[in-house]
């Protein structure tokens, strides 16, 4: 049985999403927590691997279970009813992890036919928070949200954020991965300032690669403090380089909000395409 497993955390103080020895982790932490319900080596796998500091509100992943660990899914109802086990799986996910963690499993559910929490997606969105000197240092908010000196011009970083917008080669800013494309497809990219003054970023693209959110915030904030202009990001963009002006930012700010998938009947599919895609990426590395 593959079961579907909507997820949220503090990054703070994770090493990331990646089981990784001696280090705790998102998924170290959650698997532990499943190990010790149904038994046996339960293994995710997730919509996006964030990075050391990253948050999440709307993660995603799957596991799949065998007999014997069905057979101990927890059962609140005295009929036996399957899904109902999976459904309470959540509640004991979040009894084992803890009261205040900073980890949680908000719902489970039995995965639909041909569903992978990875290469099932078509989109992932983030959010990146920014206080400026107009917004003022909140100390409650300091573990999700990036506090610079100055103020940063709200309309110049949303205009620069719009001219990324689509199919391009993103390699100057990502972080360079062996065998791994830069290629990608940005939909959605813009700013806000929220109720309390706050910068919200809000980036959704088809898949991103390493660093590629915060560096695309670096470029905005170097536009909104005026050490570049809003046409340089896409100059920068295009000559594939990156440069000391377009920092990756903290991981602190950083959000991960939503993962997309098709209807049903078009995970499976889906699926396929992505991991062809990924090998024909590899092979031609």
């Amino acid at each position: 049985m593959r079961i579907r497993l909507d997820i949220a955390y503090d990054g703070t103080h994770f090493r990331g999403w990646a089981r990784q020895p001696g280090l705790r982790t998102v998924q170290g932490e959650l698997e532990g927590a499943l190990a010790r319900i149904v038994g046996g080596e339960p293994r995710l796998i997730v919509a996006g691997r964030t990075d050391a500091g990253v948050h999440a509100s709307g993660q995603v992943a799957h596991v799949d279970l065998n007999e014997d660990q069905i057979a101990r899914l927890p059962r609140r109802r005295r009929d036996n009813d399957e899904g109902d086990a999976v459904v309470a799986l959540a509640g004991r996910v979040r009894g084992v992890l803890g009261l205040y963690a900073d980890v949680t499993v908000r719902r489970a559910s039995r995965a639909p036919e041909g569903f992978d929490a990875r290469f099932s997606a078509v989109w992932r969105r983030y959010s990146y928070r920014l206080a400026d000197a107009t917004t003022g240092y909140d100390p409650l908010s300091r573990q999700r949200t990036t506090t610079l000196r100055g103020v940063l011009d709200l309309e110049r970083m949303d205009a620069a954020a719009s001219r990324l917008i689509g199919l391009h080669d993103f390699a100057a800013y990502c972080k360079a991965r062996e065998k791994a494309t830069t290629i990608r497809t940005l939909l959605e990219f813009d700013w806000r300032r929220d109720d309390g003054g706050v910068l919200v970023a809000n980036v959704r693209a088809d898949a991103f690669c390493h660093s590629m959110v915060r560096a695309l915030v670096g470029a905005c904030v170097a536009v909104g403090e005026g050490r570049i202009e809003v046409d340089d990001v896409v100059a920068i963009r295009d000559a594939r380089l990156r440069i000391p002006e377009t920092k990756v930012l903290a991981a602190r700010g950083l959000v991960l909000a939503e993962v997309g998938y098709p209807a049903d009947e078009l995970l499976a599919a889906r699926a396929e395409q992505t991991r062809n895609r990924r090998d024909a990426d590899d092979s031609a590395s």
